[in-house]
């Protein structure tokens, strides 16, 4: 079973959160101008990356919240977990 480290209720079991998807993904400033095609893009197409990830997660059966970690897709290995809030860590491209 995977653990995962709420930065602020510390490490729990996978089944106490939901994942969120794709960490940073900016909201189009002016949605009611964009194309069908943009706005499906905006909403359906994802990176399917191979290695490392940014992520989001809530602890939907602690504290609430959400916090963006990032995780190594082939191994499931979490590298590290931050705030929602916050930069992500060095070296990690967003």
């Amino acid at each position: 079973m995977l653990s995962i480290e709420c930065p602020w209720c510390g490490s729990r079991d996978q089944s106490e959160f939901s994942y969120g998807g794709e960490a940073h993904i900016v909201r189009p400033k002016e949605p009611e101008k964009l194309s069908d095609e943009d706005w499906g893009d905006y909403l359906f197409n994802r990176k399917n990356t191979k290695g490392r990830f940014q992520e989001q997660w809530c602890h939907t059966a602690g504290c609430r919240r959400w916090f963006n970690a990032v995780r190594d897709s082939q191994s499931y290995k979490i590298e590290a977990v931050y705030k929602i809030s916050e930069q992500s860590p060095d070296g990690i491209p967003e």
